[in-house]
C-alpha cells in the first residue's frame, strides 16, 4: 500500500462518521445558503494578459506526513489574517485530520476572517466532500489525478463548475497532465512531491509545465523553501506557488510572502 492509498483509507473512515451526521441533503442545503463563491479563477490570474505576476496560494498546515509536526497554529484565523495582509491570492485550508491535523472547523474559522478565495485542501474521493466544501465556505477543491479515476475527475470537475467553484487539479506525472487536460481543468497543479512515497524532486516541475496548455493556470506545489526555489518555479512557468511549510514555520509569514511574489515577477519579468 502506497503513503497516498493509506491516507485515502483514512479520507474515507472520517468521512462516513461525518457522513453518519450530516446527511448530503443538509450540506446541499447549508451550500445553497453559503452564497456564491469567490472567483479563485480571476484572482490567480486567469483573466490577465500578460500573466506578470507570481501569485502566492498560502497554506495553513500544522503537519504532514513527511516532515511531521510544522507549527501549532492554535489560531488559524490569525494566521490567515497575516497572510491575506502580506498579499496572498488564495489561502489553502488542511482539513485532513488524521496525517495533517487539520478539520473543518479551521475551514469555518478562516471563513469568518478572510474575504479572500479558499482553497479547501483535503483528499477528495467523493461527491460529498465537494458539497461539504462549499458549504462550508470554499472556493476550491483539491482534485488529485492519482487519487481518482477519468470517470470521477469529470465528474468532480463537473460539480465543482455547477456550484460555481474552481478546482485546483493536482499532477505529478506527463500521463496525469494529459487526463487533467482532458477533464477541462483550468487550474493544474504540479506536485513535485511523489504522493505514494513522498519523495520531492524540484526538477519535476521544469519538466512538465510545459506540456500544460497556456490558457490554464499552472500551480507549483511542494518544495518551497526560499526564494530561490520560488524563482525556479516562475522561471519555468509557473503562475502561482503553493506553500505551507515556509511560511508556517517562518517568524514572520506576512513579509515573507511578499518576499516570494516579488521574487517571482522578477523571474516571470525575464522570462516573458
Amino acid at each position: 500500500m502506497t503513503v497516498l492509498d493509506d491516507i485515502n483509507a483514512g479520507v474515507r473512515e472520517d468521512m462516513a462518521a461525518r457522513k453518519r451526521l450530516v446527511s448530503l441533503a443538509e450540506l446541499k442545503e447549508r451550500a445553497d445558503a453559503a452564497g456564491p463563491a469567490r472567483d479563485a479563477w480571476s484572482v490567480l490570474g486567469g483573466n490577465a494578459s500578460p500573466r506578470n505576476e507570481l501569485k502566492v496560494i498560502a497554506e495553513i498546515k500544522r503537519r504532514s506526513p513527511s516532515k511531521g509536526h510544522l507549527a501549532s497554529i492554535a489560531d488559524p484565523a490569525e494566521l490567515a489574517v497575516q497572510y491575506a495582509d502580506g498579499g496572498a491570492s488564495v489561502i489553502s485550508v488542511l482539513t485532513e485530520q488524521r496525517r495533517f491535523n487539520g478539520s473543518l472547523a479551521d475551514l469555518d474559522a478562516v471563513r469568518a476572517a478572510v474575504d479572500i478565495p479558499l482553497l479547501r485542501k483535503d483528499f477528495t474521493l467523493d461527491e460529498y466532500q465537494i458539497w461539504e466544501a462549499r458549504a462550508h465556505g470554499a472556493d476550491l477543491i483539491l482534485l488529485i489525478v492519482a487519487a481518482l479515476s477519468d470517470s470521477e475527475l469529470r465528474d468532480f470537475s463537473q460539480l465543482t463548475r455547477e456550484l460555481g467553484m474552481n478546482a485546483l487539479v493536482e499532477t505529478h506525472t506527463a500521463e496525469e497532465i494529459e487526463r487533467a487536460v482532458a477533464a477541462e481543468a483550468r487550474i493544474i497543479g504540479v506536485n513535485v512531491r511523489n504522493l505514494k512515497t513522498l519523495d520531492v524532486d524540484h526538477s519535476v516541475f521544469a519538466s512538465l509545465a510545459g506540456g500544460i496548455p497556456p490558457e490554464a493556470l499552472v500551480v507549483a506545489e511542494s518544495g518551497v523553501r526560499g526564494v530561490e526555489d520560488v524563482r525556479h518555479y516562475a522561471a519555468n512557468g509557473a503562475n502561482a506557488i503553493l506553500v505551507g511549510e515556509a511560511l508556517v514555520s517562518h517568524a514572520t509569514p506576512r513579509e515573507r510572502i511578499g518576499e516570494f511574489a516579488a521574487a517571482g515577477a522578477e523571474a516571470i519579468a525575464a522570462r516573458l
